[in-house]
């Protein structure tokens, strides 16, 4: 089955073009990104799986153009992998915010659109941009089914008193506000599979998943559901990250913007985009910018990398003890390779580190005899797969389990929600 898997940003889409062959095997026939959407001057970068690179600019107008754009060059005869649009059997799309509306992946109908369209007002960035990119779709390939995978829908397991701020209710049931929490899908893979890679059965398990990038979460996760997640409201809330200051207290936000006279605009820029291991580092939001710095004896490198451990290492431990442990923790992203002072972190809290780094050889070792708990870096799950490659093949895989169902069943597509299932991983965001 062939699938498009987009990612779509307010100017910008990227994609991937997979064989699924079954949940979590596929082959990449081709992947790309579209650059500055309605700019004057827009850019396709494409790759096929074994061919050169194909770069191209043009007017791109809108998410429409980038669309035709795309498949143009899935079709092209020198650089392209398909004969004929006909090969697409679904294309996915990852949607940053579902609120309380979608617990699970949903075919995506002119019902599921209008319910986006409401939820776009927790991720005013995010979700519009999700929504030109089903629409473009919609457009240019109509008779072709869409699926949206949001990445909050696993974490709609959280009990109440987990996702519930100790603020009066009653802006939660005007605003809805409340936890929801990030990185659903990768947390839902990553948990399933680190159970299986140490001999457990996910639906007796208790893992800690740490999902490690420039945007980083970590979840506790008991027989395969989400009971607790450190990203909140927003993806602001929890561990300090590459620019996102993580959890902070909130009158030192209403300090800050009378001190310097700030707008809650300028003042939510500031610790969304200047904050984190940026902010305190003053070098980079890049883990392995601030780990050649602190190596060459910065102190505020040091410090910006010694907050990180020292986060991750503090929320496995409160999940641990929410968990009523023993439990395992399974980590995944690039801080891995920036920084193996994350994996002596895990190993300071009584996990074994087990990650393998690239061609500079091995990051970290095993730091514990105790076999049933251990971190496990993203080669270990997913040796054949790059960052970006990860997160669209998650989506792809959710899809595919979603369309074999309705054909095994001889029914047409029709909208029909389904669990997130097993998918690949994401260490980006």
């Amino acid at each position: 089955m062939i699938i498009l898997v987009l990612n779509c940003g307010s100017s910008s889409l990227k994609y991937q073009l997979l064989d699924m062959k079954g949940d979590e095997v596929y082959d990449l026939l081709a992947k790309g990104l579209v650059e500055r959407i309605g700019m004057e001057v827009g850019c396709l970068k494409h790759q096929a799986t074994g061919k050169e690179q194909f770069v191209k600019e043009m007017p791109i107008e809108d998410h429409t153009v980038g669309i035709k754009a795309v498949l143009d060059a899935l079709l092209d005869k020198e650089f392209g992998v398909l004969s004929t649009l006909e090969d697409i059997e679904a294309v996915g799309h990852r949607v940053v915010h579902g609120a309380e509306e979608f617990v699970c992946s949903q075919l995506i109908t002119e019902k599921v659109v209008a319910q986006l369209e409401k939820c776009s007002v927790f991720a005013p960035l995010h979700n519009p941009a999700n929504i030109l990119g089903i629409k473009a779709v919609s457009a240019v390939l109509p008779a072709v089914p869409q699926v949206g995978v949001f990445d909050t829908a696993f974490h709609q397991t959280m009990p109440a008193y987990a996702y519930m701020y100790a603020l009066p209710y009653e802006y939660y049931e005007k605003y809805g506000v409340r936890r929801y929490g990030f990185h659903g899908t990768s947390h839902k893979y990553v948990s399933a599979k680190g159970a299986k890679f140490a001999g457990l059965d996910p639906e007796y398990s208790k893992v800690i998943t740490c999902h490690l990038g420039n945007g980083s979460s970590i979840a506790a996760v008991v027989n395969g559901k989400s009971i607790d997640t450190t990203m909140g409201f927003t993806p602001l809330e929890g561990l300090i990250m590459g620019t996102r200051c993580g959890n902070v207290d909130p009158d030192v936000v209403t300090y800050i913007q009378e001190k310097e006279g700030l707008s809650a605009a300028e003042m939510s820029k500031v610790m969304n985009k200047k904050s984190g291991l940026l902010g305190v580092s003053g070098v980079s939001s890049d883990g392995r910018d601030i780990g050649a710095a602190a190596d060459a004896g910065n102190p505020r490198a040091k410090l910006a990398l010694k907050k990180l451990t020292y986060d991750i290492t503090k929320f496995i431990g409160a999940y641990a003890a929410a968990m009523s442990g023993p439990a395992m923790a399974v980590a995944i992203g690039y801080a891995l390779k920036a920084d193996p002072m994350v994996i002596y972190s895990l190993a300071a809290v009584g996990w074994a580190a087990n990650a393998e780094g690239g061609a500079g050889g091995p990051l970290g070792k095993t730091l514990s005899n105790r076999p049933r708990n251990r971190c496990i870096g993203r080669q270990l799950i997913g040796r054949r797969t790059l960052e970006m490659r990860l997160k669209q093949s998650r989506l792809a895989a959710m899809m595919f389990k979603i369309l074999y169902r309705q054909k095994k069943m001889l029914l047409s597509v029709v909208q029909t929600s389904v669990e997130v299932t097993e998918s690949s991983l994401s260490c980006k965001r």
